[in-house]
């Protein structure tokens, strides 16, 4: 099966629901994504059969560009992800109104073409297309249908925008010398470049300074907290669900394999940023008073955790890294949905004005807690599996990486149990709540309904991942 049909079929929706008008984009939107996860679905069944899911052809002559595509069990995981929670992402704004909602959801198909195409490039140049192409339609989100003051909110998006395409400046600049020691950008013919100590060094930090903006890594995180609040919410989830893993992912495709000897030297340090993520969103997220702040935060720390995983360089700190990467993209997106199920009951998202929830909405209560539970890694959720293992390769480092990780887990314990506690408990509110609709279910269950399936059968998941990062780490840690 020729892999550019997904492609293909996510760039028709975004047409197509431009075309639809108003009346009908949500559908035809969500019709698409659910086609678009349904081929995904088939490429992983081709996958596991032994297929080769891969597309090359020539794309320009000088310079030697191919458009070529190829999917190996990492890759698919990302596009699983990307192709399983458009489409939940899609169905969970059923409960706004959106003026110009063709151009909304169009943007939003986009954006989903632009990531599964960054996931699949194999060619360094596609693949900075798609990385590129990404930033565009969630700048108009953000821009447009976001929330609270205009100028604020442009202002938080510019940055955002000017930030992003700066780091990746530095990563042109880098495919760019990469070409000219190469000849190609064929992913292949890069990782099979001997570069010199000077030469991965500035290979390394250009592709670094890409990455850790888009992850994001502290101190290049200052744009996060201001456009995860003020974009609609829809667009929070894209960003925090899949777009952030477009950098994390890049990490363990491109930047380590090329540059491995800068890797392996300046590892430590790269940890010790990492998990000092950990602690500043940790401590950060304990103080604040807006409940989507607070998830922003929350995210950021948990972000942290899996660059620390990716720069451990370890079989079990980059397959822990992966399996963290898509605990995180559903239960964030769970988070951000149930703070946007309360606002759109109670118009606000001030926790101190919150509480009182749980006597009148039990259904929701009870999925909001289990959503709260997965994202502090209780044991039999997925992000347990994820946050473990990742822990586990940390102690192989060094014991106080772990240790300093491992905050992660006990002050989000604090901050999203005291959330909860403030949020939903307490007496009646005076404000009606009504529990959750037959949409909003839906999107619920299956997030959980997946979080609890792996958290206690994490094995498909391992085996689909496990065979790319060895392949990956042979190429790290070649002589």
């Amino acid at each position: 099966m020729n892999v550019t049909l997904l492609l293909l079929l996510l760039l028709t929706g975004s047409i197509v629901t431009f075309l639809s008008g108003d009346k009908l984009a949500s559908k035809i939107a969500l019709l698409f994504s659910v086609s678009a996860f349904a081929v995904s679905l088939y490429l992983l069944m081709l996958f596991n059969q032994g297929e080769i899911i891969s597309y090359m052809s020539s794309w320009m002559q000088k310079p030697n560009v191919s458009f070529a595509l190829k999917a190996d069990g990492l890759s698919l995981a990302m596009v699983l992800l990307t192709t399983g929670l458009t489409p939940l992402i899609i169905l969970s704004s059923f409960g706004n109104s959106y003026t110009n909602s063709k151009n909304f959801y169009a943007l939003v198909l986009f954006m989903a073409f632009s990531m599964t195409g960054t996931f699949l490039a194999a060619d360094g140049l596609l693949y900075y297309v798609f990385w590129e192409l990404a930033l565009i339609p969630i700048y108009f989100i953000a821009l447009i249908w976001g929330n609270g003051d205009a100028e604020k909110r442009k202002k938080a998006v510019v940055k955002f925008f000017i930030y992003t395409l700066a780091g990746s400046l530095f990563m042109l600049v880098a495919f760019a010398y990469l070409y000219s020691k190469a000849g190609s950008f064929i992913l292949e013919d890069l990782y099979q470049l001997r570069l010199s100590e000077t030469e991965q060094f500035w290979i390394f930090f250009a592709f670094f300074a890409a990455y850790a903006i888009k992850i994001p890594i502290i101190p290049f995180h200052t744009w996060q907290a201001k456009v995860y609040q003020k974009a609609p919410t829809v667009g929070t989830m894209l960003l925090s669900g899949i777009m952030l893993k477009m950098g994390l992912y890049s990490v363990i495709r491109w930047q380590l394999p090329i540059a491995p000897d800068a890797a392996k030297t300046y590892m430590p340090y790269l940890i010790g940023v990492s998990v000092a993520g950990v602690i500043y969103g940790s401590v950060v997220a304990l103080r604040q008073k807006d409940l989507k702040k607070l998830l922003a935060y929350s995210s950021l720390a948990h972000v942290g955790l899996i660059a620390a995983g990716c720069y451990t360089l370890t079989a079990d700190g980059l397959n822990g890294a992966v399996y963290q990467m898509i605990a995180h993209g559903f239960v964030i997106v769970g988070l951000f949905f149930a703070a946007e199920v309360i606002f759109r009951r109670f118009e606000t998202r001030k926790i101190n004005e919150l509480g009182g929830i749980r006597s009148q909405a039990s259904k929701f209560t009870s999925m909001f807690m289990i959503l709260v539970l997965a994202s502090v890694a209780l044991p039999g959720t997925y992000n347990f599996v994820g946050e473990f293992t990742v822990l586990y390769s940390l102690s192989q480092i060094n014991i106080w990486f772990a240790v300093f990780g491992g905050t992660t887990i006990i002050l989000g314990a604090y901050y999203m149990l005291k959330m909860f506690q403030n949020v939903m408990l307490g007496d009646t509110n005076t404000k009606v709540f009504a529990d959750v609709t037959l949409n909003e279910t839906i999107v619920f269950v299956t997030i959980i309904g997946f979080l609890l399936f792996f958290g206690l059968y994490p094995k498909p998941i391992n085996e689909l991942v496990n065979p790319a990062i060895q392949n990956i780490l042979t190429v790290i840690n070649r002589s």
